[in-house]
C-alpha cells in the first residue's frame, strides 16, 4: 500500500516529488508559509492521505497522491521535522482517525479542495515524468 512508503520513507525537498510508481510532479511552493500554517497543512495532508488511501470512495490519482505527499515532506523539512517525529506528530493521529467509521465521509471530501489548494500554490498533479 503506497501510505507505507509514506510514513516509513525519509524527507527531502525538491522542486519535484518523485512518488512510489516512479511518477514526479511539480511541488507547491511552501517557503513562504508560516511555521503556524505549515504545521496546520502538513497535518491536513496526513489526514486527506491516510483517508484517501483507506477508504476507498475517496481514492485519488497516483498524481494527487504524489502532490500530497511530496507536499507533506517538503513542510516537514521547512519545520525540521525527521522522518520519526513527523510520523509521531502527524501520521499517528491521522491513522487514528481510521478507528472512527465517520471519518472517510468526514475528511474524505475535504481531499479535492486541499488539492486544488495545493496547485493553486504552484503544484500539480499532472506527471512530469514517469519511470518505465
Amino acid at each position: 500500500m503506497r501510505i507505507w512508503a509514506v510514513t516509513l520513507g525519509g524527507i527531502f525537498m525538491a522542486t519535484a516529488s518523485l512518488a512510489d510508481g516512479g511518477i514526479t510532479v511539480q511541488l507547491p511552493d511552501v517557503s513562504k508559509l508560516s511555521d503556524s500554517a505549515a504545521e496546520t497543512l502538513i497535518g491536513e495532508l496526513a489526514e486527506v492521505n491516510v483517508i484517501t488511501s483507506n477508504c476507498p470512495d475517496y481514492a485519488i490519482s497516483d498524481g494527487e497522491w504524489t502532490l500530497i505527499t511530496g507536499t507533506g515532506d517538503r513542510l516537514a523539512e521547512k519545520l525540521g521535522l525527521d522522518s520519526t517525529t513527523y510520523d509521531r506528530k502527524y501520521y499517528g493521529p491521522a491513522f487514528k482517525l481510521l478507528d472512527d467509521p465517520a471519518s472517510c465521509g468526514r475528511i474524505g471530501p475535504t481531499a479535492q479542495p486541499l488539492i486544488e489548494r495545493l496547485v493553486s500554490m504552484g503544484g500539480g498533479t499532472t506527471p512530469l515524468t514517469q519511470s518505465q
